[in-house]
């Protein structure tokens, strides 16, 4: 299971909700889960910031759930 499908799970929330946060139809999202189609760095810092954590962590680069402390600028 890839981390973008766990943090779906672990809230709860349906492919569905996810796809209309995004602005995206369910077709369009699951492609994301699924690894069949990249996933814009748009979007990456939404759902970063929904999630409350870091965009390395929903593209597995790490085990680390917490956000990147944010830039001061």
């Amino acid at each position: 299971m890839n981390n973008l499908k766990k943090l779906r799970k672990d809230n709860k929330l349906l492919q569905e909700d996810i796809a209309k946060i995004i602005n995206i139809s369910r077709a369009g999202y699951t492609m994301y889960e699924t690894e069949k189609r990249d996933i814009p760095t748009k979007v990456l810092h939404t759902l970063a910031d929904y999630y409350n954590t870091s965009i390395d962590y929903i593209l597995c680069r790490t085990n680390q759930t917490e956000p990147y402390p944010k830039n001061k600028t």
